[in-house]
This record gives structure tokens, sequence and C-alpha cells, in this order.
């Protein structure tokens, strides 16, 4: 957990998002990534659970995971989210939010992981009329709690989501748990939608690839969407990678409307299965090329739970390969975290989310709730 008191003379560190040029550069991979990473995992047995496991700064990328869920919604070249909002019909709409779906799937770099979020993180990031902020609201497992508002659009987004990495011998795949709303309240239309599983392979070829079925539900309008996220083949072959295959059809007649087929790295299509014809739903290079890196526009209203500030120091030392620097700086944020547990457990006190409220049953998982209508304005802007 960390303090809500306000920072203002610490560092921020923000770096490129994730895009297809790769964000944070291919050039800062450690070398003999696979010999490092075989050695990392020497004493773990496959089937282990991961959540609790910790990484060397070495095989870290500079930024929280809060930060790279962040990016997929206040990064992106095409404003795919505004026109889901400005669809005319519900089919429309619903076509578009498909393709926002797809825009939240970025490329990620082998060998390299987000920090693991500390209990109480928060990110805090706008564009445009589009307010995002983002909070760990629980550490093991690692829960993260999503609230974003763009009140010109009327739009609103709440995700709450949980990944449990598991080690395989030969790769190491990362269930994600939890679900994401997206509502058009202009519309009255809630989409839910849950998101692929990232897939780290050793052998035969190394690779990293987003794998799995999504599921995108709309009951307002009785539209529903399946599809299969899929990379290479076993040994690395083939023109699969990156590849996203589904359907799109209504939910009560079960009656296909569209084919989707595609790469959610290059271009996706539509196939009427009517007509025949065919059409562009995404274009990758429109919506996540060239992203733009979010800046800081009012330092005082930066708190000391921020995301970019919690992480600075180990990611200054991670960009600048001083190693020791980013050890020590990691050692410390992970110490004082077990330290605040310590004190808490001692006085029987329970931490409490400040954004949201949550709660998990056998049934439902985790549910989090905004505690606020609207997100304000945040002290870090991404220009659109």
């Amino acid at each position: 957990m960390v303090s809500e008191e306000k920072g203002e003379e610490m560092g921020v560190l923000l770096t490129p998002p994730m895009s297809l040029e790769g964000g944070f550069s291919a050039e800062h991979r450690t070398p003999n990534i696979i010999q490092r990473i075989l050695s990392l995992f020497s004493n773990v047995r496959p089937g282990s659970d991961l959540t609790r496991f910790q990484l060397p700064p070495m095989f870290n990328m500079p930024k929280s995971q809060l930060q790279c869920y962040g990016e997929a919604v206040y990064c992106t070249g095409e404003d795919i989210l505004s026109r889901c909002a400005r669809g005319k019909t519900s089919l429309d709409r619903f076509k578009d939010v498909v393709a926002w779906s797809i825009s939240t799937t970025r490329p990620v770099i082998f060998g390299l992981a987000p920090f693991n979020p500390i209990l109480g993180e928060t990110h805090h990031v706008s564009r445009g009329t589009l307010n995002v902020l983002i909070e760990q609201v629980s550490h093991h497992p690692p829960v993260t709690a999503l609230h974003a508002t763009d009140e010109k659009e009327n739009v609103e987004l709440i995700w709450c989501q949980y990944p449990i990495p598991r080690y395989h011998g030969t790769s190491v795949e990362a269930v994600v748990h939890g679900k994401r709303q997206l509502k058009l309240l202009n519309f009255s239309e809630i989409y839910e939608m849950n998101m692929p599983n990232l897939l780290m392979r050793f052998f035969p070829v190394p690779g990293a690839d987003w794998v799995g079925n999504v599921r995108i539900l709309c009951k307002d309008s009785g539209f529903e969407a399946d599809l299969h996220y899929k990379g290479p083949s076993f040994l690395g072959f083939g023109g699969t990678s990156r590849s996203v295959k589904g359907k799109i059809f209504n939910s009560s007649s079960l009656k296909t409307i569209y084919e989707v087929d595609g790469h959610w790295d290059r271009i996706v299509t539509l196939k009427d299965v009517h007509s025949g014809k065919i059409s562009s739903l995404y274009n990758a290079k429109e919506a996540i090329s060239k992203l733009k890196t979010p800046i800081l526009e009012n330092k005082k209203g930066v708190l000391p739970s921020e995301s970019a500030l919690v992480w600075s120091e180990v990611g200054k030392g991670i960009m600048n390969k001083e190693w020791e620097k980013a050890r020590e700086a990691k050692r410390n944020i992970e110490e004082k975290e077990r330290k605040l547990g310590r004190e808490r457990n001692s006085k029987g006190e329970s931490w409490v989310p400040k954004h949201f409220t949550v709660s998990c049953t056998k049934d439902s998982g985790w549910e989090c709730f905004p505690k606020h209508e609207s997100i304000p304005t945040a002290p870090i802007i991404v220009f659109p």
C-alpha cells in the first residue's frame, strides 16, 4: 500500500507505450535471454503458479502493469472508442466495439514483463475528454480495477481483471481472469467481454503471443461475437501468427451475420455472410502505430500512489542498464510493502481500496465497482 499524500518533488518516469514499433526498444533486451530465463526457472516445477514469483529487474520493462493496461485505453492512433459512441445503428456500434476490443491487444516483448503493481498503486491519465483511473485493489491475487469516463461522448469503462501465470516447462501462460465492461450511455447499451491470454514460449522458437478465446456480448442489442486469438504452431512455423478469427452473430437465433478474419497486428476484415461482401474492420497501423508518450502536465497533482512515480527509480536504473541500482530500488519498494503488510496484520487491519468497492465470491469471482460516477482530469495527459 502507498500513502495518498501528494507528491511534488519526486520524479515521474513516463516511457513510450507498447506499439507496433515496439515501445520499450528491443535494444534493451537482456543478452543470452533464453539461457537466463532457463536459469531463472531452474527450480520451478511445471504447472507452478508464478503469481508470487519475483523477477530481477533485467527481466522488467520500465513500467508497471497498470501502465500497460492504461495504454490499451488512452494510447491509440485512431479514436475507435468515440466511434463506438457515434454509431448510427446497434449493429454498427457492435462492430466498432469488436474493433475497439481488438485494439486493446498490444505487442509484447519476449523476455520482458512489467512490474507487478503494489497494493494501492494507481495510474491516472487523460486523453482529450477521456479520463482513466486504475487501482491495484489486491496484491495476492494481483487484481486490477479500471474506471474510465468520457463525459463528452457519454462513455464509461469498468474493468476488473487478474492474470494467473503458470510455468509449463517450455512456456509460461498468463490466463487473464475477470471481465471488461464498456457502456455506451447514450444508447443504454452495456458490452461485456473478456481478454485473451498471454503465452511466452521458450522452445522450439522463442516468442510471445496473445492466445485463446474472447467473447463480446451486448444483451441490450442482442448481438454477440466470438473471437479466437492464435499464435504460430508449436514448431514456430506457419502463417497464423497473431491471427484472430471469429464471428458476429445474433444471440437469440445464433445466426451468423459477419465472419471475422485477419491479424490483430495488421488488418482484420468482416465478411457479410449474406452478401459475401468483405470490408475492413480494423487496421492496426492506424490504431496502434506511432503512439504518443504520455507527458506530465500538472506535477502537483501527482500522488505517491502513481505508477510512474512509485517505480521511477527502478525504471531509470533499467533504462540506464544500472542493474544494481535497479535491484536496490526494487528491493526497497518490496521491503516497504512487506513492512506495511506486517503492521496491518499486527493491528488486525484490512486494507480497503480508495477508488473501488471490491467483492469476491466463489460463483462470481472478483468484482470491482467504482466509488465515483466520473473520473476527474489527470495530471498526466496524452495528446490525441
